[in-house]
Formats: structure tokens, sequence, C-alpha cells
């Protein structure tokens, strides 16, 4: 009889406590986000469990002191499951989405734009100021002759 391969990590004392506590640790979530308000459920989440200390990450700096001024009520909630939880300690922990990329989307100069910021280099001494102007309007130029540049 195949038990998967938790059966294989339950043989082993160690691998026995650590998957005990991944259980643990998915029952605290399962029942935080049936306790907690509907507008915090998907803002924080149950990080870790530390001798009856719930620790729950929150994604900004509101959720997180909304979460502290509920923390006997949700204290006393999660308790009601069937785990001690004498506190809880919340901590702000963005989520990392792997997909979201941070990239500028590059626009365009109109013509009228163009020509103001050639006329400006031109006016320049030379410089820092008006070497990234001349870079800039080279970069535009570019963009204007490639192809997919629509």
């Amino acid at each position: 009889m195949y038990n998967g391969p938790e059966h294989y990590l339950d043989k082993d004392a160690a691998a026995g406590r650590v998957m005990a506590h991944a259980r643990l640790l998915l029952k605290l979530s399962r029942r935080f986000e049936a306790v907690a308000p509907t507008g915090l459920r998907h803002s924080a989440h149950v990080a870790n469990y530390k001798l009856g200390t719930i620790i729950i990450h929150a994604d900004n700096g509101a959720v997180a002191a909304k979460i502290r001024q509920l923390s006997q009520r949700l204290s006393n909630e999660l308790s009601k499951g069937g785990t001690e939880c004498s506190g809880i300690e919340v901590k702000v922990q963005p989520r990392q989405i792997p997909s979201q990329t941070i990239s500028s989307t590059q626009k365009p100069l109109s013509a009228n734009a163009f020509c103001t910021l050639q006329t400006t280099a031109e006016s320049l001494p030379e410089g820092p100021l008006r070497n990234a102007l001349d870079n800039l309007l080279k970069r535009a130029a570019k963009r204007e002759e490639s192809p997919d540049a629509q």
C-alpha cells in the first residue's frame, strides 16, 4: 500500500517534526482565513508558529496595523481551532510576485517635443546635460526608424 511521500517523511524523527509543523501551519492558515475580516484575508497570511505565538506577515503597514488592533480577537478565534494562541506577532512582508516586473514603457517623442529638445541641446554648452539630451534624441530617432516602433 502506497501512502505517498509523507509516509517516508513521517518515519524520520526530524522530518516528522517538520511535517507536523507544516500541517500545523496549514491548519492555522485555514483557520486565519476563516476568522479574519474579509478585507484582510488576502492581504496577510500565517507565516510561522512559535511557543504559542502566531507570526503573521502583512502585505503593507495598514494591514499590519489593523491586524494588531484585532490581535486579541484573532488570538481567541484561532485558539478555538484547537491550537494554543497566546499572542500574535505581525510583520510587514510584501509578497513577491514572480511574474510582475517593473519596466518602463518607452513612449515616442512627438515631432514638436523632438524639435524643442534638439534646439535646446544645440544651445547648451558641452557637458553632461547636453550629452544626455543628445543620447535621448539619438534613441528617439532610432525608435522612429525601427519597423516595430508602432
